[in-house]
């Protein structure tokens, strides 16, 4: 048996961290459905920066649509919605064989809307009702700001990643944005089924204080704040406020784990994969991880629910200067800044794009 399937059989799910027009086309994405026990998939504006500039199967696209006279933003929804629509349908079946549970896709908001809880609302709204999917999530960073735009969207019955998450504050914040959301559908009479996960970056702590610590703590400080997010979610899960939601018919705010490529050359491949098994959880995975872990992965014992030793491993890494919030708050930053970078790049290729399949037409 695969470690991918043993980890599906834990109660794991595997979602795929890529997407591209030709993992669709060349039915690459199928065989991981069929062979890798793949559930589902995630995308981000990196992702698609990558795919458009690595390739030029979405030239004949955007020849079609920058024609029509799409450009932008508007360009890039419309590739965006054509990829992960097609990705949706085949999960169609995982989705309805679990109840809405798993077989989902994501589309992330506009990186620019970051700092705008309103406009965030709007645009989620809009990008749902576009995809027509009912397996498809909208990213919305869990930002402070995105802390209202996560409740209002969930309200108005869209379904959200909440993705950029660091740290079990954070995580705790996402979550009761989450809750507020399905308590105020309960008020209205509103349906409570709205479903929603909260995206913890593990490997970029990692990466971060990788020069600042002694060779005994490398690559430990990820797997902790993972833990500690983990036993959050857990006493979530267990509590009255969360069971009165239950037994309404809500359904629970699943934690997945994001950044899960090992950045370490000197660590093993699959190490955060095999860290983080835990049941009632999503991995996703980048291409090349999942392949490792299906070839040569082990798994083995299952997350502590109470947090395990992440304790005195945080208490550790705390005497060396590192303060777990100050550098959680430091990571989402980096990682909005990122996503913005890579926006910016992704729009000026289309624009680049457009002029030059246009120049050839002519």
């Amino acid at each position: 048996m695969r470690a991918t399937q043993e980890l599906h059989d834990l109660g794991q799910s595997l979602w795929l961290d890529n997407i591209t027009r030709g993992l669709l086309t060349s039915g690459k994405l199928r065989e991981y459905i069929r062979d890798y026990s793949v559930t589902g998939l995630t995308s981000n504006p990196t992702i698609f920066d990558n795919a458009i500039k690595a390739a030029n199967s979405y030239d004949a696209a955007i020849q079609e649509k920058s024609g029509a006279g799409l450009s932008g933003e508007d360009l890039f929804y419309d590739l965006a919605l054509e990829d992960l629509t097609q990705a949706a349908d085949l999960f169609r079946g995982v989705h309805e064989a679990t109840g809405g549970i798993d077989g989902w896709v994501s589309l992330e908001l506009s990186p620019q809307l970051v700092d705008d809880s309103d406009a965030s609302v709007k645009a989620a709204q809009e990008l749902y009702a576009r995809a027509k999917r009912p397996n498809l999530f909208i990213k919305i960073p869990g930002t402070e700001a995105g802390a209202m735009a996560i409740e209002e969207s969930i309200f108005a019955g869209v379904p959200v990643n909440v993705t950029l998450l660091f740290s079990r504050a954070q995580y705790v914040r996402a979550a009761e944005a989450y809750l507020r959301g399905i308590e105020r559908r309960m008020e209205a009479g509103l349906d409570p089924r709205v479903a929603s996960v909260a995206s913890i970056f593990v490997s970029r702590w990692d990466v971060a204080v990788q020069e600042k610590v002694p060779a005994a703590l490398r690559n430990r400080l990820g797997i902790a704040v993972a833990l500690r997010s983990y036993q959050a979610y857990r006493e979530l899960a267990e509590s009255a406020r969360w069971q009165k939601l239950r037994d309404a018919g809500a359904t629970m705010q699943r934690l997945l784990w994001a950044s899960t490529g090992t950045k370490d050359p000197n660590a093993k491949d699959t190490f955060y994969v095999e860290a983080l098994a835990a049941p009632d959880t999503i991995n996703t995975l980048p291409e090349q991880t999942l392949i490792a872990f299906a070839e040569h992965g082990q798994v083995g014992s299952p997350l502590p629910r109470d947090g395990g030793d992440a304790a005195g491993l945080l208490a550790e890494f705390d005497l060396l200067g590192i303060r777990e919030d100050a550098l959680a708050a430091d990571l989402q930053r980096a990682g909005a800044d990122s996503f913005k970078k890579s926006w910016k790049s992704l729009l000026g290729q289309l624009e680049t794009k457009s002029t030059t399949l246009a120049r050839r037409m002519g």
